[in-house]
This record gives structure tokens, C-alpha cells and sequence, in this order.
């Protein structure tokens, strides 16, 4: 799936997303093909983390530590929510958190950071 055509400023932008196996996100120029963190002007690509029952709060502190006013948790294929306590340690810290479907956050991000929001996102390719 192409997302939208870059011509904005932000230093990192989701070009495509491909869910169908292998899984793959392309940023800027880079085609990872893992789990990635970023914000539009930092990225942590290919993180360890594979699925959401995985996550736990040590994996987003790397994205926290960018102070975004939202974070994006992609889900992979389909909606899944995160483990309340995880959303309530977030939310607890002054950070907006929205959990849905890697494409929808994908598409997500892209258009708040075009917004000029410091935004920031967790993309799991997998479900």
C-alpha cells in the first residue's frame, strides 16, 4: 500500500507499508523489516519487539525520551488493544496513546506530522 507523496519537512516519512508476509515499512528511503519506533525527526529502526503481547513500557521509554504530545501504537494486521496498566503508565505520564491497525497508523502519522505535530510511533508488522 503507498501511503501519500513526501513534501513536507519532517526528516522521517512512512512511504508504504506492505503487510503481507514478509511484512515491510518503507521510511524515506529505507525498507525495514521489523518493528520500528520513531517521531518525524528520529527513528529507531527495526526494534526487537515482534508482536503486541510483547510489549511491555521499557520498549516505548527510547520513544518517550523524544517527548511526543501522542504516541501511535500500531497494532500489525488487525486492531488490538495494549494491557491497560501499559496505557495507564503512558497516559499517566502526560502522553496522549492511541492503539489501532499499523495501516491506520501509519496513515496516522503521516498526517499529524504533516500537521507539524510532534508525534511520535511504535509500528508492529505483526499481529
Amino acid at each position: 500500500m503507498r501511503l501519500i507523496r513526501d513534501d513536507t519537512a519532517s526528516r522521517y516519512r512512512i512511504r508504504s507499508y506492505e503487510p503481507e508476509e514478509p511484512p515491510s515499512i518503507v521510511i524515506g528511503e529505507r525498507r525495514l523489516a521489523g518493528s520500528v519506533r520513531l517521531t518525524p525527526a528520529w527513528l529507531d529502526g527495526e526494534v526487537g519487539l515482534q508482536r503486541l503481547a510483547e510489549l511491555t513500557f521499557a520498549d516505548l521509554r527510547p520513544l518517550l525520551e523524544q517527548q511526543p504530545e501522542l504516541i501511535l501504537i500500531g497494532t500489525g494486521t488487525r486492531f488490538a488493544l495494549p494491557e491497560r496498566a501499559l496505557l495507564r503508565q503512558i497516559i499517566g505520564g502526560g502522553v496522549g496513546c492511541e492503539a489501532m491497525a499499523t495501516a491506520a497508523a501509519c496513515r496516522t502519522f503521516n498526517l499529524l506530522a504533516n500537521e507539524g505535530r510532534h508525534v511520535g510511533a511504535l509500528l508492529l508488522l505483526r499481529t
